[in-house]
């Protein structure tokens, strides 16, 4: 009997840790903004319209990101573009710091976006190439986890700061530049992608790193699989990513990353202050609910670590696009009935919950593994590019279907578009856990 191959867990947890720094990066300005929108209201004297394009205009930067990464990532490295990805938020952080207008505020956070958009396809990209099958689930989930981290992190900040003066929202964004540098520091040491290596003819060196994750057994076997997957997969300009065999798991991966936002969570993110507000709650406990999302948020994505390599991709999904739809009921009945703060919140944090132990994770998750590897960066740039998109509509919206239909109002749109998820999920997501990636690659293509 073939001797099973071993893998160096140390190693592997702690490159993924430093590529997931990406995703820290995402959190930090996913969340500063909840913050600081209540200064930047004041201002720039924010209509509802550019309230949610404020907080949009993120998105729009990271759709460029996600296009400039996939291209970056297959001609370069993933390396190389998870450096540009720190370099650029780094430096947009101190933009927005500085900003005197408007415009520019809003062009130095679409900046922002563009080094985020790159980070948040590249870390969970990178991390999946790297990682064995029996742990690939748990170490993409890391990049939810430093996300998580990023949001709890930056709402902390923002509510001891928030009493500091009209001032201080300078002081939010320019803290960004703390956890950029640091990023940039750490990709420096990474190795890069064996897998990309494999791609490029550099077979060598693919095999040396293959070295440090796993055993003579594992290099052997990883690196034959990697082979045989480039034959069959060879690779194709991004038009032709939707043609042929790959389209399904392409199509799959597309509405997953767009049901992801269209979901809503996101709005609970970064309106809170605008949900909160609609019931009356004061300015200091908006901010503080900010804080208790986040910690419900981090504890529930270590719920998601622990179980996505046991229970699996799918049952999450169905978990969560169920929980969802009925929470999101309750959420709107309450805002709607004005039921008061303590029960708006209990569903808030149900929600995030729900979010964090399935949709959140497990899509990203899913994104990094079911391309085949002759179109993994440029498909997964499209998915992410597709999430990016519907993030901005989402954002950009709800200020506006708020001042229409109330608070509550979009919630019961939220919840119709979860039920639909549920059934998209049911009938076409295949379970992955526990598949190398040529073996997912195989099954898909097949299928």
């Amino acid at each position: 009997m073939q001797q099973r191959p071993t893998f160096h867990n140390g190693y592997i947890l702690g490159i993924s840790f430093i590529s997931a720094l990406g995703g820290y990066l995402f959190g930090f300005d996913f969340a500063v903004i909840s913050g600081a929108l209540p200064f930047l209201r004041t201002v720039f004297h924010l209509t509802d319209w550019w309230e949610g394009f404020l907080t949009g205009s993120l998105a729009l930067g990271c759709m460029a990101g996600c296009v400039l990464a996939g291209g970056l990532a297959d001609k370069y490295g993933r390396r190389a573009g998870l450096m540009i990805a720190a370099l650029l938020f780094a430096c947009s952080s101190l933009g927005m710091a500085f900003s005197q207008s408007l415009p520019a505020f809003i062009a130095t956070r679409a900046a922002a976006g563009i080094g985020v958009g790159m980070a948040s396809m590249l870390s969970p990209l990178y991390i999946a190439e790297v990682s064995p099958a029996a742990v690939r689930g748990r170490n993409v989930a890391i990049n939810q986890l430093t996300i998580v981290l990023g949001i709890l992190i930056t709402n902390l900040v923002n509510y001891l700061l928030a009493a500091k003066g009209p001032e201080v929202w300078r002081w939010m964004f320019g803290l960004g530049t703390v956890p950029s540098s640091l990023f940039l520091l750490g990709v420096w040491w990474l190795p890069e992608s064996p897998r990309w290596l494999m791609k490029v003819g550099r077979k060598a060196e693919a095999l040396k790193v293959l070295g440090k994750i796993g055993d003579a057994n594992f290099v052997s076997r990883t690196s034959e699989d990697i082979s045989a997957s480039l034959k069959e997969s060879p690779t194709v300009k991004l038009r032709e990513i939707l043609s042929g065999a790959a389209r399904p798991a392409v199509i799959v991966g597309i509405t997953l990353a767009v049901f992801q936002q269209f979901c809503g969570i996101n709005v609970v993110f970064n309106y809170t202050s605008t949900i909160f507000r609609s019931i009356g709650a004061s300015l200091d406990h908006q901010l503080l609910e900010t804080i208790s999302i986040g910690i419900v948020n981090f504890i529930f994505t270590l719920v998601a670590m622990w179980q996505v390599d046991r229970l699996g991709r799918k049952p999450l999904m169905l978990l969560g696009s169920a929980g969802l739809a009925i929470v999101y009921i309750a959420l709107a009945l309450a805002l709607q009935g004005n039921a008061g703060a303590g029960i708006v919140s209990i569903c808030v944090l149900a929600a995030i919950a729900l979010y964090a132990t399935s949709l959140a994770p497990v899509t990203w998750v899913l994104i990094s593994e079911i391309f085949p590897t002759g179109i993994r960066g440029k498909a997964t740039s499209v998915a992410v590019v597709s999430l990016w998109g519907a993030y901005f509509i989402l954002a950009f919206t709800f200020p506006v279907l708020a001042s229409h239909l109330g608070a509550f109002g979009p919630f019961y749109l939220y919840a119709g578009i979860c039920g639909l998820g549920f059934l998209f999920i049911r009938s076409r997501v295949k379970e992955t856990k526990g598949k190398t990636l040529e073996e997912i690659e195989t099954s898909l293509m097949h299928h």
